[in-house]
């Protein structure tokens, strides 16, 4: 078997997992309580005033 041979069978089975486990640790990690208050913050901050640039 060549070095393509085995990094696609790797791809095809242990990455797809990686991938999806990835992905859904990510998507969870959005709705969690903990971090409602930095995506509120986040989400009005192109609301805010900016400070002055001196120059």
């Amino acid at each position: 078997m060549t070095t393509y041979d085995l990094l696609r069978e790797f791809a095809d089975s242990w990455g797809l997992i990686l991938m999806g486990v990835a992905f859904l640790t990510f998507t969870g990690w959005t709705f969690l309580r903990s971090v409602a208050a930095e995506h509120e913050r986040a989400a009005n901050s192109i609301f805010e005033q900016e400070d002055e640039v001196d120059g």
